[in-house]
């Protein structure tokens, strides 16, 4: 019967990330991007709310109800709600059909193990996929950007997501290095909740620190100083405080995860063959996921390297447009999954 309904259900690419699940549709673009939260009632076991009507819940709900995170540094923690949640998705991706029995092509970091491998292809399977390929990120991501990976020439993506960074270098399809680093957004995010702990003696909410990042965050001194106002619980008055917060501040509290990113990029150069490094050289590093909107991140991975850096178009959505475009081109699947396999066993 899966085979049957695949034949009515419209091919998916899947970008399963820590922080947000983004899904496209062969033909139509992308049709979901909607946070990586499972609302659920632990009384009844039923899932309440899922995405964004979840988000909102995350330090608000009753003590019957718990909204989780299934993802945790880029792979499966909770293989119940990880279902539910891509079943979720998957029928909100066709309309609400719960019938729809497509094939899919899901990132997955590059460093995973093959039991993580096989929680991501079962809980797709069981959320009614008929077919399911897992590719890593950073292919998916060099794609995305517009790398020419097919060439005979060394390409360097970074994709920081939300659970792990990925550093790869891609060539003639295939991986020549890769390196998955779990320090991404969410590690940044827990770095300014414990900064402002130390510091103001204030207790911060998830959902605070991460507008913290996006509002402040930088990785190199800004040419015009930003503030805003940070509100949370006194650890010592024990009341609700608000205070204020500057980019100065945050740059610190980033400082440690800033720095394990351009380290590993750094051994990634060190590791490549002379003649890919050339053409770094050449065409530079390209960053992609979230963490690239990090304001000077791009600078100050330049000034560390010597290299050349661009931010990838659309950053945030690169992994799935990447994915999306092997929909269209499954020779270029095949060629990706073959060169890479090649490389695992090598």
């Amino acid at each position: 019967m899966a085979k049957i309904f695949s034949l009515f259900s419209n091919d998916l690419a899947i970008d399963l990330g820590t922080a947000n699940t983004l899904i496209y549709i062969k033909g139509q673009g992308m049709v979901v991007s909607e946070p990586s939260i499972v609302a659920i009632n632990k009384i009844t076991n039923q899932v309440e709310a899922v995405g964004k009507r979840a988000k909102e819940m995350l330090g608000r709900t009753p003590g019957n109800i718990v909204a989780i995170r299934p993802m945790r540094d880029g792979v499966i923690a909770n293989f119940e709600a990880a279902e539910k949640m891509l079943q979720y998705f998957i029928g909100k991706a066709h309309n609400g059909k719960t019938w729809a029995s497509p094939r899919v092509i899901i990132g997955i970091p590059s460093e995973i193990t093959q039991v993580e491998r096989r929680a991501v292809e079962d809980s797709a399977h069981r959320a009614k996929a008929s077919e399911v390929y897992l590719v890593e990120e950073a292919v998916c991501a060099a794609i995305g950007a517009g790398l020419p990976i097919t060439e005979p020439g060394g390409n360097m993506i970074v994709d920081i997501g939300g659970g792990t960074t990925d550093i790869a270098v891609v060539s003639l399809s295939g991986i020549v290095y890769a390196k998955s680093l779990r320090v991404a957004g969410n590690a940044m995010d827990e770095a300014i909740t414990q900064y402002i702990k130390k510091k103001h003696n204030l207790l911060i909410g998830e959902r605070t620190a991460e507008n913290i990042k996006i509002d402040l965050g930088s990785a190199y001194p800004l040419t015009e100083p930003l503030s805003r106002s940070v509100s949370g619980r006194n650890l010592i008055e024990g009341i609700p405080k608000t205070i204020t917060i500057t980019d100065d501040e945050v740059r610190e509290a980033l400082a440690d995860c800033t720095l394990s990113i351009i380290d590993a990029v750094r051994v990634a150069l060190e590791k490549i063959p002379p003649e890919l490094a050339a053409d770094i050289i050449d065409r530079g590093i390209v960053l992609s996921g979230g963490g690239a909107l990090i304001r000077n991140l791009d600078k100050r991975l330049s000034i560390e390297t010597g290299l050349p850096v661009t931010v990838a178009e659309d950053p945030l959505s690169c992994v799935v447009r990447g994915a999306g475009e092997m929909l269209s081109d499954f020779e270029l699947l095949k060629r990706v999954k073959w060169e890479n396999r090649m490389v695992a066993v090598a």
